[in-house]
């Protein structure tokens, strides 16, 4: 998967975290977690939000990935990559070192 100019690609060992003017809440409203930004709101389903929760800079996209099937039945590696490789083109989500 191509990632957009400018943008690096996530791989198995990129260690993702949140940008820091996003943070991750819970709306009560809605039932349902969000990724909040300047002007933006992002709902996530439950297994989005397990993503971007695991999203600390520290841990890899392996770690992810490993920890998530600790949780669910079915995780793809290169679903998560194309998830977050979603929110590094919105800019919810920056990429640490690989």
């Amino acid at each position: 998967m191509g990632a957009p100019t400018g943008a690096r690609p996530v791989r198995s060992s990129s260690r993702p975290a949140l940008a820091s003017h996003v943070r991750l809440a819970y709306d009560r409203s809605r039932g349902e977690h969000v990724l909040l930004g300047p002007e933006a709101v992002l709902v996530l389903n439950p297994p989005g939000a397990s993503v971007v929760d695991l999203c600390d800079g520290r841990r890899t996209v392996a770690d992810i990935v490993a920890n998530l099937r600790g949780r669910y039945d079915r995780v793809a590696d290169e679903e998560v990559a194309r998830f977050l490789q979603r929110l590094v083109r919105k800019r919810y989500v920056e990429l640490g070192d690989d």
